[in-house]
């Protein structure tokens, strides 16, 4: 087995285990970062009135207010994504700075009504993310298994999901308990398929890029789970 490190076609997997271990380190410590960037950014949007303000533009413009947020969320998302794997490091930090900045923004709305009317349920909700995460986390880290195979599933099946929203939101419908508990399971598999890339596909200077997709499926989730609390309570 080759331990080249310098070749960008070369997986980290293929790497000595010393730039594997660094590799992983990078990635969860900038995982850790985008998370607490995360929090304080949300923190100091609802203080300004920013989920306030999303929501009455929300009920001005009924579902295409909401269609346009969303629009506009994929499309930093898009941009974000495409910096964070740029060649210039200084390149990457911006596009997962934007990531956290555009996730804060679309989750301002939902916080907002759930710390105005649902005592407790976002903590719950934190708590059942994080401890998800883990499990799904260790189960990689011991089994080794790589799940790349659920690439093809995430792709037909983040299509399927992104068209139900849509017509949800022109037609007027709820989706529903059980779209959010289907998405709890779309989002966990996501979890598998980009923990098993940080594990087995990764070029090793691609930490920033990484940490951006686990924090991307790490934020899906944590978004259906507090759906599913809030339609419960």
């Amino acid at each position: 087995m080759s331990f080249q490190s310098d070749n960008p076609f070369v997986a980290v997997a293929e790497s000595a285990p010393q730039t594997r271990a660094a590799f992983i380190r990078k990635t969860y410590n900038h995982l850790a970062g985008a998370i607490l960037a995360f929090i304080v950014v949300e923190y100091l949007m609802l203080q300004a009135g920013v989920g306030f303000a999303m929501l009455s533009f929300m009920q001005s413009f009924g579902s295409m207010g909401w269609l346009g947020i969303l629009g506009g969320f994929m499309v930093a998302s898009w941009f974000a994504r495409s910096m964070a794997t740029h060649s210039e490091r200084n390149m990457q930090y911006v596009g997962l700075g934007i990531y956290v900045v555009a996730q804060a923004l679309i989750f301002a709305p939902i916080l907002h009504l759930a710390a105005s009317y649902y005592e407790g349920v976002i903590s719950s909700a934190a708590t059942m993310t994080l401890l998800l995460f883990a499990g799904l986390t260790a189960t990689v880290f011991i089994t080794k298994k790589d799940f790349s195979f659920l690439r093809t599933i995430l792709m037909v099946g983040g299509a399927i999901a992104l068209g139900m929203i849509v017509c949800g939101a022109l037609f007027g419908f709820q989706l529903g308990m059980w779209f959010s508990v289907g998405m709890i399971v779309f989002a966990s598999a996501a979890i598998l398929y980009d923990t098993s890339k940080v594990m087995h596909h990764y070029h090793e200077s691609q930490y920033v890029g990484a940490s951006l997709e686990l924090f991307a499926s790490v934020a899906l989730l944590f978004w259906y789970i507090l759906q599913l609390f809030m339609s419960r309570d």
